[in-house]
């Protein structure tokens, strides 16, 4: 069970696999107003830095899933380094219908709706291991300005303008799920310039240490194509936030 090789490459060096700082993570944590010993659930964790993190910082205890063998270890390494190994577990596996067997305080799906379908089905996914009175997180991109076209939409690597919503659309949204929105923390266009063009030092790097890998036409032609693709299409138009719900 992995994620597709090309991720696993681009993303080697990230700590955080979205669009968002290690400021801006910080500032969500804080925002939540997280209490010593609350339970955390993430599913599609990654390298755990949202985790690990907020297990030093705030004293939480999580509990995170992610598909990727790489991005697991790097997280239980991160866990190790901030010393926070003994508050925080994670699992090698598919966050897709993972339930906890205890209600957590906080759970959190952070730029990986597609686990359930959508925010719909991850939203319901989430609530079955939420406490009463617990909060959801969500994290997805949203339209800073609606695409002219849908070629605009598939530069920003959406499949259509239809894929995502404006920041006002996706609020509501989360209404007519029978959720409040509480808090948001939205990436900028620094956040995303550290997400996207991080990739390309770490791809030109894999490219020299692998020349004779058969992936590197692949990763040599993203190479290529992405800086100028990422700043015509992506950083003009997607944005990204982290959301906070609570059942109403």
């Amino acid at each position: 069970m992995d994620i597709p090789r090309i991720f696993n490459i681009t993303e080697s060096a990230h700590r955080i696999h979205n669009p968002i700082t290690p400021e801006k993570l910080a500032t969500l944590g804080a925002a939540l107003r997280l209490e010593s010993g609350a339970s955390v659930l993430d599913l599609g964790s990654g390298s755990g830095e949202m985790l690990c993190t907020w297990a030093h910082d705030h004293g939480i205890v999580g509990t995170g899933i992610d598909m990727s063998p790489l991005f697991t270890e790097h997280a239980k390494l991160r866990a190790v380094e901030l010393g926070v190994a003994d508050q925080v577990e994670f699992i090698h596996g598919d966050a897709a219908g993972y339930v906890s067997d205890e209600k957590v305080s906080v759970a959190a799906c952070v730029g990986a709706t597609w686990i359930a379908g959508g925010i719909a089905g991850t939203v319901e996914l989430l609530a079955r291991s939420l406490r009463t009175g617990g909060t959801i997180l969500i994290g997805e991109p949203y339209w800073r300005r609606l695409p002219p076209t849908e070629d605009v939409a598939k530069g920003c690597l959406a499949n259509a303008i239809s894929d995502f919503h404006t920041l006002p659309d996706l609020l509501a949204s989360f209404g007519r799920l029978g959720c409040d929105v509480v808090e948001m923390v939205l990436a900028d266009q620094d956040g995303w310039d550290r997400y996207e063009a991080a990739k390309w030092l770490t791809m030109r790097r894999w490219l020299e240490a692998n020349p004779g890998d058969g992936f590197a036409a692949d990763v040599r032609a993203k190479l290529t194509s992405e800086p100028e693709r990422y700043a015509a299409y992506t950083r003009e138009y997607l944005g990204w936030g982290v959301f906070a719900l609570m059942l109403r």
